[in-house]
């Protein structure tokens, strides 16, 4: 049964409207601290945000929630989301909940539960909250003695920033590298640069102003080209762009060239292989990463096993056959021997590790395969089901011919916007413009 609420990532919508209104907040929050009430102990939820002005707003409505469910609630303020996800476990809380809509515009927020084990919420479990939401039954609440309490927790931020530092290698520091870092105006604007700048390195921030409605604008890892020109304006070495909660991240070499996440993984992913460190015989990634990505780990030997778009997937494939390493193109990355989400922060670190170990500039040591050509498109699309209509499907059957052996197709509505996407790659670059241009002609006639 499809998700009326929840997307790819948690719940998500612009804020004050929709499923992102105090009211429907309130019942998520009621609906979630139902679900893991388990026994008699004292259950504990953490909350953290990241600096979109409604985060104020849902913050306190799922506050309440969570209090007449009889879950005592930990506010950590503004911090990433992969620190909710180690605080969950760290505090061992029944829950965590992160206030934050990623990489989208300030005027839209959205919520990401994870389970007591710092695991996002499966499929079924995000339905049960939907249901006991839609239900015509009214939630169950606490008795009047045992409603939930509410403290805020002052040293979050440095808990994680702690936290990362240990996943950096303790024989080495960063001394000598300039750093520019972009943390999007978002959750991460105080971690991230902390965290560096311990670890040795000189940093360069931008991007660590918010006012509430900055946040991913014109900045971060979704527009990068603003880290790119600072590093080659300071001479930096290295440039680090996170989104709005950090769990993403973009990485500018010393030309101020962008490195994607795919040969981030391809990176980690050898490193690791090399040391004998890398689980699971190879990577997981998602059905839009490059097949520049596969060819390369296909000549080392390793495999690359392919999820449905979502680092939710990523991690679940990841647990259910042994690997430690998965992600996305867009940035996110999971390294399981350290965190149970993805964590832009964590990526970096491990990066600036292999650029200090090899003495050598960050466009060496990350361009680790020559990508395929690759074109992705979005059509907007306003109600209905166009991938449904035969005329489309028969576009798509086409386009999958055309492509043959030395090319892919891939074709899915966005799970967060109105939008469906059209991706294809392949060696013939004409053929893959073509193609991606005339699927979505035909597509965006069809949502017409």
């Amino acid at each position: 049964m499809s998700r009326k609420y929840f997307g790819t990532d948690g719940v998500r919508g612009k804020a004050n409207s929709g499923s992102m209104t105090a009211d429907m907040v309130l019942k998520i929050g009621m609906a979630a601290g139902n679900l893991y009430r388990r026994g008699s102990h004292r259950h504990r939820v953490v909350i953290g945000k990241d600096t979109r002005l409604s985060g104020y707003m849902i913050e306190q409505a799922l506050t309440a929630g969570l209090l007449a469910a009889g879950m005592d609630v930990f506010l950590l303020g503004p911090v990433p989301t992969p620190a909710v996800a180690m605080l969950t476990r760290s505090m061992r809380a029944d829950l965590g909940v992160m206030i934050s809509a990623s990489h989208n515009p300030y005027f839209d927020n959205g919520i990401k539960i994870f389970g007591p084990n710092g695991y996002k919420l499966s499929d079924e479990q995000e339905l049960k909250i939907e249901h006991m939401v839609e239900s015509t039954e009214a939630i169950p609440v606490a008795s009047s003695d045992a409603i939930g309490r509410a403290t805020r927790i002052e040293d979050a931020g440095a808990r994680y920033i702690e936290f990362a530092k240990r996943t950096y290698p303790r024989d080495s520091n960063l001394d000598g590298l300039r750093i520019v870092i972009d943390t999007a105006h978002g959750a991460s604007y105080k971690t991230a640069p902390t965290a560096l700048w311990e670890l040795g390195a000189e940093i360069i921030r931008i991007g660590d102003a918010p006012n509430g409605t900055n946040i991913n604008e014109k900045c971060g890892s979704t527009a990068p080209h603003v880290m790119c020109e600072k590093v080659r304006e300071t001479r930096a070495d290295i440039g680090i762009a996170l989104d709005g909660d950090a769990d993403r991240v973009m990485i500018a070499d010393e030309q101020g060239q962008v490195i994607d996440g795919d040969q981030l993984m391809a990176l980690i992913t050898r490193s690791l292989h090399e040391r004998g460190q890398l689980q699971g015989g190879g990577l997981v990634a998602t059905v839009m990463s490059n097949l520049g990505l596969e060819r390369f780990l296909s000549a080392q030997g390793l495999s690359l096993m392919r999820t449905k778009v979502g680092d939710r997937y990523v991690v679940e494939h990841m647990r259910a056959h042994g690997f430690n390493v998965g992600g996305e193109q867009s940035g996110h990355i999971i390294l399981s021997d350290f965190s149970t989400t993805g964590d832009g922060l964590l990526a970096a670190l491990q990066v600036l590790a292999e650029v200090k170990r090899a003495g050598k500039p960050v466009s060496e040591v990350c361009s680790m395969f020559e990508p395929v050509p690759q074109v992705l498109k979005n059509v907007k699309f306003k109600d209905g089901k166009p991938l449904e209509e035969s005329a489309v499907k028969d576009a798509i059957a086409k386009a999958t011919s055309r492509l043959g052996n030395t090319g892919r197709l891939v074709i899915r509505p966005s799970g967060t916007e109105p939008l469906i996407r059209v991706m294809a790659e392949g060696d013939d670059a004409r053929l893959v413009n073509a193609v991606v241009d005339e699927l979505c002609g035909i597509i965006s006639k069809a949502a017409a």
